[in-house]
């Protein structure tokens, strides 16, 4: 006997639903795309006749009394995120959410609350924790080969480039340059390092003109009980060739670094090239991490998969609020 297709909704057709959700999905088996919602209507038209989507909606609760609706992906602009969240949930459906799941710790308790209440599992879309590559330096930190995690350091700097719409703007994103890229480096650090105590935090920025602007550069260093250090530097405008990312973790007894993954060990008292070697993905590193979390989200909606409730995001989060008070108000957060 064949399993029910899950039938999902997807709300907010920008750039990251049109270059991996809508694609993905549409070449997935036991799933089916039933309706896509934006306001920009035009735009979700062209997209539902390029992906067969059969319905198109400008507004969530239109999309939510669709019936049946198993689960909605969302990724609208981010202060939406929670009432979204929240809407999908008093309607009984499941929830796939771009990052972040909510612009405040308080936002984030609600959800939590609000889905444990409804009995339906929420995801927050960090992909690049199913990225092949950190899947495999996720089993040398698990599996004790580095030794002691003592730091991590990483960062990510982002080339000029047009007009950042509602990226720019702090009531509607929340922050800029560490919300967008270094948020994921902090959430991915934590999971690595399998969340331990923050002791402090510390952190400088350089904001944009306006009191509504948000961040163009900004590095947090926060200290963990553990002894592990975390230092994360971002910025845009960088006036650079490229964009530049990197992560590096610091162990008692090896090192590893991102993209490509290298793993250098010290075995007889010598640092030694252990880098796991495979054959060359057909997709990129990208798109098999964005099909990867969406399998997942898939998995655990039909039971295949144990269901994690995303409490560590607000722990990660209230990580996220006190590096920008930190920064606001120019002084070490003792946490």
């Amino acid at each position: 006997m064949s399993k029910p297709v899950l039938r999902i909704g997807v709300i907010g057709v920008g750039a990251i639903a049109q270059l991996a959700h809508l694609p993905l999905l549409a070449k997935m088996k036991g799933v089916e795309v039933v309706a896509l919602c934006d306001s920009d209507r035009a735009k979700a038209r062209a997209l539902a006749e390029r992906f067969g989507v059969p319905n198109v909606e400008t507004d969530i609760e239109e999309l939510l009394e669709l019936d049946p609706l198993d689960a909605i992906l969302i990724s609208t602009p981010n202060h939406l995120h929670e009432p979204h969240v929240l809407s999908a949930l008093r309607r009984g459906v499941h929830v796939l959410c771009e990052r972040p799941l909510a612009l405040t710790s308080k936002g984030i308790e609600r959800i939590l609350a609000a889905a444990q209440k409804a009995d339906r599992v929420v995801q927050v879309g960090h992909n690049q924790r199913f990225r092949s590559e950190v899947q495999a330096l996720d089993a040398f930190v698990r599996g004790g080969e580095l030794g002691r995690l003592v730091g991590i350091r990483c960062g990510a700097y982002k080339v000029r480039r047009g007009d950042a719409g509602w990226r720019a703007r702090r009531a509607e994103a929340g922050g800029g340059i560490f919300l967008d890229s270094g948020f994921p480096l902090l959430d991915l650090a934590c999971w690595l390092a399998d969340f331990p105590d923050p002791v402090r935090v510390s952190a400088t920025m350089d904001r944009g003109s306006g009191a509504r602007a948000v961040e163009d550069s900004m590095a947090v260093q926060i200290e963990f009980a553990t002894g592990l250090s975390l230092v994360i530097d971002t910025a845009w405008g960088y006036v650079g060739e490229e964009d530049r990312m990197w992560f590096e973790i610091l162990g008692s007894r090896g090192t590893a670094r991102l993209s490509p993954l290298r793993v250098v060990k010290e075995l007889n008292g010598k640092p030694v090239d252990v880098s796991p070697s495979g054959a060359a993905a057909r997709d990129s590193a990208f798109t098999m991490s964005y099909r990867a979390s969406l399998a997942h989200f898939i998995a655990v909606v039909n039971g295949e998969v144990e269901y994690e409730p995303p409490v560590k995001q607000l722990d990660v989060w209230k990580l996220v609020e006190s590096a920008y008070r930190s920064a606001d108000e120019k002084k070490e957060i003792r946490l």
